[in-house]
């Protein structure tokens, strides 16, 4: 029961986390930036922007994350578990991506850690990382690779 009640409540931490970072983006413009084309857009280069926003097609699949944010997702990933990565960063960032065309349409945040837990996996963890690490993982991927979703 114990474990039940700190993944619920890891998972409303990671969740309010993801909306917080989506959510300062999008109403915390950056003063010096000089590139009014696309308001929301971070300090990052522009062509990051549209990678995390936009899907990519039909499937719902974003683009491939910039090369600032897929540093920031990277380093999230190893920070929760290095077997997340696990030196195949591409990999990671395939499974991030897929991540978010899965749970396009799966708004249940629990379903969302199950999809989470199914899809990455490690050598020592082929089962998953358990739903308080996934719950963790679920908001990296929110917030660096599909922030719309």
């Amino acid at each position: 029961m114990h474990r039940h009640h700190t993944a619920t409540a890891l998972l409303a931490v990671a969740a309010a986390l993801a909306l917080t970072a989506c959510s300062s983006d999008s109403s915390d413009p950056k003063p010096d930036t000089a590139a009014p084309t696309n308001s929301s857009a971070p300090a990052a280069p522009s062509d990051t922007t549209p990678t995390a926003a936009s899907p990519s097609n039909d499937t719902g699949i974003p683009p491939e994350p910039g090369p600032q944010q897929r540093t920031i997702y990277l380093a999230a990933l190893n920070g929760i578990d290095p077997e997340i990565v696990n030196g195949k960063e591409d990999k990671a960032v395939s499974r991030g991506r897929d991540q978010c065309a899965a749970m396009k349409d799966e708004k249940d945040p629990t379903k969302r850690v199950a999809q989470v837990e199914k899809r990455f996996i490690g050598p020592n963890h082929p089962d998953g990382f358990g739903p308080t690490k996934s719950a963790l993982i679920l908001a990296a991927v929110q917030a660096n690779i599909c922030p719309t979703y």
